[in-house]
Order: structure tokens, then sequence, then C-alpha cells
């Protein structure tokens, strides 16, 4: 259970009070340094996995782990941002990220219960989900502070794409779950198609 993968995972959840902290401190470095803090997190993030696999070090433990550790990564950092800039163009984007994620969360759960958590397993979208939702954040974190007002902007226009491709994996998630979720397939005869 305490390999390097794991303990990169529980890296990730120990360094978002560091993040939030840092965010609100009043100085001209907090946001390079809030930046940074969120940016190490996303970087551990691929790093676990990739090392997980490479070195067969994967564990229930780590699998479990993993995905909190980004949800609740994301989703501080998300009510974070929202805080310091409290306007529908943010809450929107914002709004849609958490509420996917609950949402396939739930399904997840519940399809592991019926025997079916294959059927929602983590997509190739869904990784470029997170990569737009990582960078719009660190980019959102920064504000103008590197190449002025623009990059904000920036930072706005990689959310919204964030948004759209999390509801367009939430879709395809529960498209692929549909057969269970309308009751036409069962835990049963999904074991015997196995």
């Amino acid at each position: 259970m305490w390999n390097l993968p794991n303990i990169l995972t529980l890296l990730r959840i120990v360094l978002i009070p560091v993040f939030v902290v840092i965010f609100y401190l009043d100085s001209s470095w907090a946001a390079y340094a809030a930046a940074a803090v969120f940016g190490a997190a996303a970087l551990t993030d691929w790093l676990d996995g990739y090392l997980a696999r490479k070195w067969e070090q994967t564990s229930p433990f780590g699998a479990f782990l993993d995905p909190v550790a980004d949800k609740l990564m994301v989703a501080v950092a998300l009510v974070v941002l929202l805080q310091a800039d409290p306007r529908i163009l943010i809450a929107l984007p914002v709004m849609v990220i958490i509420g996917r994620e609950i949402t396939v969360s739930a399904l997840r759960e519940w399809m592991a219960e019926i025997g079916a958590r294959a059927a929602v397993a983590v997509s190739t979208l869904g990784k470029v989900k997170t990569t737009a939702q990582m960078l719009s954040i660190v980019i959102l974190i920064l504000r103008e502070s590197v190449f002025g007002p623009w990059t904000y902007g920036l930072g706005i226009v990689l959310l919204y794409i964030a948004a759209l491709l999390t509801l367009w994996s939430m879709v395809l998630y529960l498209m692929s779950a549909w057969p269970s979720l309308s009751g036409r397939v069962t835990a049963v005869t999904e074991r015997k198609l196995k």
C-alpha cells in the first residue's frame, strides 16, 4: 500500500490546504506560488498513474484514492477561483464541472454495485478533459500576473472548453451505462456476457 505512486497521490491531497493558504496570502508572489503548488499537484496526477503501471504497483487503495484526490483538488481550486471572481461567467463552468464529477462518481459507484463497473471506465476523452481543466486552472490562478489581461481571458476560454469536454464525457458515460440504468441489462446478464 505504501508505494511511491500511492504516496504521490496522498501528497496531492496534502497539497490542497497548502494551495488554499498560499492563494489567500497578501503577497505579490502568492499567485505564482499557488500556481506552482497546483501545477505540482497536477503533475503528480499523471506521474502516480504512470509509475503504478510501469512498476506494476497498482493497488485497490491507489485505484480508490487517485480519483478522490483528483476531484478534491479540482473542486477546491474551482471554488477558490469562483470566490475570487464571483461572476456568472466563472460560475457556469464551475457548476458544470463539479456537477459532472458528482454525477459520474455516483454512476461509477452504482455500476460497481451491480457488477458493471467496466462499462464506465476512464476514457481517453476524460484524460483530455482533465488536461484542459488543469491548464485552465493554472492560468486562472495566475490571473494577469504573467502576460497581461488576455491571459485571464485565455484561462476562461480553456475553462469553457474543459466544461464542454466534461459534459461530452458525461454523456458518453451515461450512454455506456444506459442499458443497466434502463433495466435492459441485469448484472446476471452482464456476467454471462463476459
